[in-house]
């Protein structure tokens, strides 16, 4: 990502008119229009997050065309009408149709797709008049931008309310608090932070994937630091080794190019069969990275491979011999399967990003892309030997993470001993192929699997062994969360971590449950064709969980399941087909979240040491409190996004919202018994006298306490499980290759919905994700070199607005009356059935059942050439 060029002998003075307003600016004529409007201009709505013209984030009108500005070169602006999302006003019908119909989640995205929206629906409305543009005329107008979060549903009902006219007199009432401010591009994320004397730094990375580095030698005047371990041992092609700064970007590219490293190569080991030589010595296991969200079962090391983890197991030993037994003598009910999930990466449109400086007091200032500000902070005071109190984090929005923004990481410590080497604030941004590279990714895995029922037709045993290729990390769980599902019948459950000397997995929403589900769930569906029973029906009669219960029985009542075709039945190239896939997921919380509420200027200010990363914790705080204080908007003011405040939940494990709404509960009783009884009389008179007033609202215990007795870092871990049921129908190419999802029926059961339009898109995304897992996402690398190929957008696909199905999102509220505050995390469990439901529906839809994710064309047409072979 390229940011700030200083004026040069070839710098070209650039007159433009921008939001009607002349401006001039002096930069490089090659300098890409987005940095010319972005750092020389401030006009930081315009974002960019590709740098390849392929997500639409930079998207800007140059004489009334939307253009992506990462490609247009700053002298193509010269003498030309400029029009950024800034210039819109904020009371386009567009931007007010997107703010109302939450059409946003992080809204890193969305001034871009503001932009193009603008100028499709003012285009729309002269040719057609108030008329709703049917979805496929959206998604052709909306094709060149991408939603990390999924929110497209959102952006299918803006547009087509804004063409109708919907929002030209009425502005709506914003979906989220924070909604104004994305919709016009005044939202401020770590990207746009700029201080005063600011350097620009760059990673130096390692260009092998197994060497000792003897030596690093630097020949600039750039500040330079060390970011090698302890024994100087690289592991992966992409690992940081050293960081330089300089006054501009280029400069530091220039400077981290003059950075020699000289390395002892070592042995390499890219194919995760657990042989070569060992990626980590005994006595360097302890740097070994976590792919999963803080735990890791015990296992022995054997060479690469690590394991078995079974500790989840459950009368394994019965388990093994039963289905031995049936194998022995060709039980028709033994259903048995090896299932193959690809490395998919997380690439938040924000990426990884830290402005950090040092101030006269020694205190460490970190402008921060996280998920996890407490969590951050701790570190960061452990690190550099520091009081909390002298660690100062500032996300004010944060632009995605999907669980890979949860560590202290390199962004952030590098920046912090560059701007300690050079005394002035310094910013690291990873380009989009380090973050395709070397910034989180969800482990490929291998699953075998062996499922046997009896004569009655009931589950009696299971057997999971999944081998995870998480690169150079250890920590995977996949076999062991089928434990979550299907009773308590015998079942066997091992997992295996097999490191190779690529970039480390680390945990992606609901680590280890999708690549769980996409075997356990096909092979549940196989052994309902095998028993001839409806697949949820079997699966009703298996799952003891009550909740779950209610959803399996609305998903029978649906049109698609009751009319379905039987499996394989269909002919043509075109093959429409409907699967159904189950998900349970472990009910998280941070028991220590706090909320505080003080009165100021009249106003009930809301703050908490947690982080907003688009799923709407602002508007969670501030709808609460709302109801609990009777107050309008403009009284209440959520102020999160910083350190230095009481304690608060991070942005994962489904956890913030169960966290911080009984809090912010708590907080606003506190409130409103201080204020007395005047306040119900006339509650902002009280307030401007109750000028300071301040208390401290706290996450109360639930009724009947929590599964595991003592939190570990404030992590709880509550009775009962959420749960989904996703019914999916597609249409397979059969000529091509090509499944096409047409429509998502998702049941969630995770209590009480604090925003119902937020959590339906929480919901509305995870589907989205866990299309792309079934169909697009896959990391590719050259297993010679070990460097990732797939670095960019467009080589790494991810799902698109065409690519959105109809998603339709049933809420199960009732049956969580123990948990505090009613409600429990919902964001993990979305996503978890969703790739197998995918598959359940080729399968209904061919005959074939694909067994690799994700299910590519060429899989397709192969299985299909193979029934033919088999006379299917």
């Amino acid at each position: 990502m390229r940011h700030v060029d200083n004026v040069n002998q070839g710098s070209l003075n650039v007159k433009i008119t921008v939001n009607g307003a002349p401006a001039e600016a002096d930069a490089d004529p090659d300098l890409p229009a987005a940095h010319l409007l972005r750092d020389r201009l401030d006009l930081t709505g315009t974002k960019v997050a590709c740098g390849t013209g392929v997500c639409g984030a930079c998207t800007v009108l140059v004489d009334g065309t939307p253009m992506a500005s990462c490609l247009l070169p700053s002298a193509a602006l010269r003498e030309r009408e400029v029009t950024t999302v800034e210039g819109l006003g904020g009371d386009h019908p567009v931007q007010r149709a997107f703010a109302a119909e939450d059409a946003l989640q992080c809204g890193y995205c969305t001034p871009g797709f503001v932009v193009e929206a603008a100028a499709f629906v003012d285009r729309h409305r002269a040719e057609h008049g108030d008329v709703a543009p049917d979805r496929r005329a959206i998604a052709d107008a909306m094709a060149g931008h991408l939603c990390r979060c999924g929110a497209y549903e959102g952006v299918y009902r803006a547009i087509a309310a804004a063409c109708e006219g919907r929002y030209d007199d009425d502005p709506g009432t914003p979906a989220r608090v924070d909604a104004p401010d994305k919709v016009t591009g005044r939202a401020r994320y770590t990207t746009d932070v700029r201080l005063d004397g600011q350097l620009e730094g760059v990673i130096v990375r390692a260009d092998r994937p197994h060497a000792r580095v003897l030596a690093v030698a630097f020949d600039g005047e750039a500040a330079l630091v060390d970011l090698l371990p302890e024994d100087r041992v690289v592991r992966y092609a992409g690992q940081p080794i050293a960081a330089v700064a300089a006054a501009t970007y280029d400069e530091a590219c220039a400077a981290a190019a003059r950075v020699r490293v000289r390395y002892a190569d070592l042995p390499a080991t890219t194919r995760p069969t657990g042989e070569g030589r060992p990626i980590y010595a005994e006595k360097d296991r302890k740097n070994v990275h976590n792919a999963s969200e803080g735990f890791s079962m015990p296992g022995k090391w054997r060479g690469n491979m690590r394991g078995p983890a079974s500790l989840l197991s459950w009368r394994g030993g019965a388990a093994v011999r039963r289905i031995a037994a049936a194998a022995e003598r060709g039980d028709p009910r033994l259903v048995t399967g090896e299932y193959g999930t690809a490395v998919q990466v997380h690439t938040p449109l924000e990426p990884h990003a830290c402005v950090a400086r040092w101030d006269e007091r020694g205190d460490l200032h970190l402008y921060l892309s996280t998920q996890a500000i407490g969590m951050v902070a701790e570190r960061a005071a452990a690190r550099w030997g520091l009081r909390p109190e002298q660690v100062h984090i500032v996300a004010d929005h944060v632009g995605g993470a999907f669980g890979a923004k949860v560590q202290l990481g390199v962004e952030a410590i590098a920046a912090a001993e560059l701007a300690r080497a050079a005394g002035a604030p310094v910013r690291v941004v990873f380009s989009r192929a380090e973050e395709l590279t070397d910034a989180g990714n969800r482990p490929g895995t291998t699953t075998r699997i062996a499922m046997l029922a009896g004569a009655d037709g009931e589950l009696k045993a299971l057997t999971m062994d999944t081998r995870a290729d998480g690169g150079a990390a250890i920590g995977s769980v996949v076999a062991g969360l089928a434990r979550l599902m299907y009773g308590t019948a015998p079942r066997r459950l091992r997992d295996y971590d097999m490191l190779t000397n690529l970039p480390p997995g680390s945990p992606f929403r609901a680590p280890g449950g999708p690549p769980m589900a996409w075997a356990l769930e096909q092979t549940v569906d196989e052994m309902a064709h095998r028993l001839g029973e409806d697949p949820i029906a079997l699966r009703r009669r298996w799952d003891g969980n009550r909740r779950r219960r209610v959803l399996y029985e609305w998903a029978a009542e649906l049109p698609v399941w009751r009319e379905r075709a039987p499996s394989g039945s269909r002919t043509g190239r075109f093959r429409r087909g409907v699967g159904v896939a189950a998900a349970a997921w472990l009910y998280a919380l941070t028991t220590n979240a706090q909320v505080e509420l003080t009165v100021e200027g009249g106003v009930v200010v809301a703050r908490s040491t947690t982080q907003d990363i688009g799923t709407g914790t602002r508007s969670v705080i501030a709808e609460v409190l709302r109801e609990e204080l009777g107050l309008p908007e403009d009284k209440i003011r959520v102020e999160i996004g910083r350190s230095g405040t009481v304690s608060g939940p991070p942005s994962l494990g489904s956890r913030a919202t169960t966290s911080v709404g009984p809090a912010a509960r708590d907080a606003g009783r506190k409130l409103r018994d201080a204020l007395g009884p005047e306040f119900a009389e006339r509650p902002e008179k009280r307030l401007v006298d109750a000028e300071g007033l301040r208390v401290v609202g706290e996450r109360a215990r639930d009724r009947g306490g929590y599964l595991v007795p003592i939190s570990m870092h404030g992590v709880g871990v509550g009775r009962g499980l959420s749960g989904a049921v996703q019914v999916t129908e597609v249409e397979v190419d059969t000529r091509l290759g090509v499944i096409r999802p047409l429509r998502v029926w998702a049941g969630i059961a995770a209590g009480r919905i604090y925003r119902e339009r937020l959590a339906r898109s929480q919901c509305e995304g995870g589907v989205i994700q866990g299309i792309g897992y079934a169909l697009y996402e896959e990391r590719q690398f050259d297993p010679e070199t070990g460097h990732v190929l797939t670095a960019n957008l467009e080589d790494y696909r991810i799902p698109g607005i065409g690519d959105t199905p109809e998603i339709t999102v049933r809420f199960l509220e009732e049956g969580w009356d123990h948990v505090t505050g009613g409600g429990i995390g919902l964001a993990e469990v979305s996503t978890i059935g969703v790739a197998a439901s995918v598959g359940n529906a080729v399968y209904n839809a061919t005959g074939w059942r694909p067994r690799h994710l994700p299910i590519r064309p060429d899989r397709l047409l192969q299985g299909l050439k193979g029934l033919e072979g088999m006379g299917s």
